[in-house]
């Protein structure tokens, strides 16, 4: 056998001995994990691996919402049944309700995106049964709950 092939056989098989599960062996030797830690501090104390790459850090993003078009968009569509509403993210779903001297039943959904009492931070979605509602009636109920909002702001004496 030539020396070339000793060596590359040796070079071959510290190679594969590099890859054995390591993960086994510092099990035993790392200590344990400080629970009280954030999950910022525990990654930084831990060893970094590929796996680390697409491991998503722990965001939380604040999302303000404007009070009056919060309240508002409840007066306005108070004809509906609430069915989830989340203030952090500004969203209100509805279920199906009949609006005061209307023949129609109505589902809602409402997104508030921005602390702005601005046209840009509201989104209104309705729905029939039959499906979705033309334009012209959901800017007219989201004209209602700006001008609702725009009420509020003047009663809270903020202009």
């Amino acid at each position: 056998m030539s020396t070339t092939k000793i060596i590359a056989g040796l070079a071959v098989m510290a190679l594969l001995a590099a890859c054995g599960n390591s993960a086994t062996q510092s099990a035993a030797t790392e200590p344990p994990v400080d629970l009280s830690m954030d999950s910022d501090e525990r990654r930084n104390q831990t060893e970094s691996t590929i796996w680390t790459l697409f491991d998503r850090p722990d965001v939380e993003a604040e999302v303000q919402v404007n009070r009056y078009l919060w309240f508002a968009s409840l007066d306005v569509l108070d004809f509906l049944p609430v069915q989830t509403v989340d203030p952090f993210t500004g969203l209100i779903v509805t279920g199906y309700g009949t609006p005061p001297g209307g023949g129609g039943t109505y589902r809602a959904t409402v997104h508030i995106s921005d602390p702005a009492l601005d046209a840009r931070s509201l989104s209104v979605s309705l729905q029939t049964r039959g499906g979705a509602v033309n334009a012209a009636t959901t800017r007219a109920i989201e004209d209602a709950i700006l001008s609702r909002a725009r009420q509020l702001r003047q009663a809270d004496g903020r202009l």
